[in-house]
């Protein structure tokens, strides 16, 4: 066969599988809210099942596309590697957990998946050192169930969560280089980390052990003032995209936790006020500003990563341009800060409106956890956490469409970002064992419901 037609052969299933992709993708979105309406158990595994059966699928589809156009074995083994570990993860947690929440699992591995896909497309060498940090995540992260549901310590160390949250953030101010302006990373060992990605599990311990206790406005004033230290420290280091999370985040509690509108509202006026403020102190905001308001009038300069971004979103349309078959890689920092446009333009709209249906799948799961808790403190740490992954989407998702100003934060689990795949990794399996929890709760008053029977 000859090296034209091995081309076109390529071509064709390039532009094919994006079909078999994207209806795989809706099908299994569509499963992710339905398998509510399964009453039995057995039901409701099978759901799961077929969700795993269309991941599996998709994984296999877009990997092979990556295969025959780089024609490469290491994209083979890569892909092998890949399979076995999402296995792995569904199995393990499974297996270990029965009471774990699988549609959790299984959205965690979905965009897990995506994000490997797509950095692989678009940087192998960068796609095993991020397969390599979550592999090693996934292995920490089967612990912290057993953690969170063992562990009634954690409830009682608000003051431990607060200082080693507040110093975390003071280590990047003092030692943490400067990436475009802003201080986001430190060196340990060799590696990069972000230590806003972790502080911000950590700040949503310390703000529910602050407001648990709330009963007094004194108790408040204490809480929004250590809030206020955490978000000044990113201020002042230009991580303005963490401080902002970190802002809404604590707002969303303060409310959970007093039910007072005026406060909230309070809240949004001085974060209004400070935003002001940003604008006039740091240039490199209004430099922001300016480029969201216009991105065109710079085109070739500053407004030159805003402006490719929207033409790759607008270049997939609905069913996108084919896995490898766009160029996303025009775009500055893509990986890292504009992965959903890149998913936009090969992958197409309807997949890009999929990925934030599975997101909102993972946020609602979240919240629901929270109303069903009877702890307190776990309420609003259920609460939290899902509040600081659906503001980090927004702001990445609404950055790269050019809805809000761009704010350099990746998209969880998808984007290139050790630090950050960790920290969600995290996030997801402590909310599992706050949902284990909770099961253990209604389990306990059905005992003794039965027992007073």
């Amino acid at each position: 066969m000859s090296f034209l037609n091995i081309e076109r052969i390529t071509d064709l299933f390039s532009q094919g599988s994006r079909y078999l992709i994207i209806i795989l993708m809706v099908l299994y979105t569509i499963q992710s809210y339905t398998v509510f309406q399964y009453g039995s158990a057995q039901a409701k595994r099978n759901v799961f099942l077929r969700q795993n059966v269309s991941m599996f699928f998709i994984h296999f589809v877009a990997m092979l596309v990556l295969f025959l156009e780089q024609r490469s074995i290491q994209v083979a083994v890569f892909y092998g590697m890949q399979a076995a570990y999402l296995l792995a993860a569904i199995v393990l947690m499974s297996a270990l957990y029965p009471r774990a929440s699988r549609l959790l699992i299984n959205n965690m591995c979905m965009l897990i998946m995506i994000g490997l896909v797509m950095i692989t497309r678009l940087s192998f060498d960068s796609a095993v050192k991020q397969f390599e940090i979550i592999a090693a995540g996934t292995v920490i992260a089967l612990f912290i169930p057993l953690i969170v549901r063992k562990m009634m310590l954690l409830t009682r160390m608000t003051w431990a969560y607060t200082f080693v949250g507040i110093g975390l953030l003071g280590l990047v101010f003092v030692a943490a280089r400067v990436t475009n302006g802003a201080k986001l990373a430190i060196s340990v060992a060799g590696f990069s980390l972000q230590p806003s990605e972790f502080v911000k599990i950590i700040f949503v311990f310390a703000v529910a052990g602050l407001l648990s206790e709330a009963r007094d406005m004194r108790r408040i004033i204490i809480a929004t003032a250590l809030a206020a230290v955490h978000v000044l420290i990113l201020v002042v280091s230009k991580d303005l995209g963490s401080a902002l999370i970190f802002f809404v985040t604590y707002l969303i509690m303060l409310f959970a936790a007093t039910r007072n509108p005026f406060l909230v509202l309070a809240g949004i006026l001085s974060g209004a006020v400070a935003a002001v403020a940003a604008y006039f102190l740091f240039s490199h905001i209004r430099v922001r500003v300016s480029i969201w308001l216009d991105p065109f009038a710079d085109y070739s300069g500053k407004g030159y990563q805003i402006s490719q971004s929207l033409f790759s979103i607008a270049a997939g349309g609905w069913l996108g341009k084919g896995l490898g078959q766009g160029s996303p890689g025009s775009i500055p920092y893509v990986q890292q800060d504009f992965m959903f446009s890149a998913i936009c333009e090969e992958l197409g709209g309807i997949f890009a409106i999929c990925l934030i249906l599975i997101c909102l799948s993972c946020f609602i799961m979240f919240i629901n956890i929270s109303m069903k808790l009877d702890n307190r403190f776990y309420r609003l740490v259920s609460l939290g956490l899902g509040v600081t992954y659906a503001t980090q989407i927004f702001l990445t998702v609404g950055g790269g469409m050019k809805m809000i100003p761009l704010t350099g934060v990746t998209l969880p689990l998808v984007s290139y970002g050790g630090s950050s795949a960790l920290s969600t990794i995290a996030m997801f399996s402590i909310v599992q064992g706050l949902y284990m929890l909770r099961r253990d709760e209604v389990e306990k008053d059905a005992e003794e419901k039965y027992r007073e029977a």
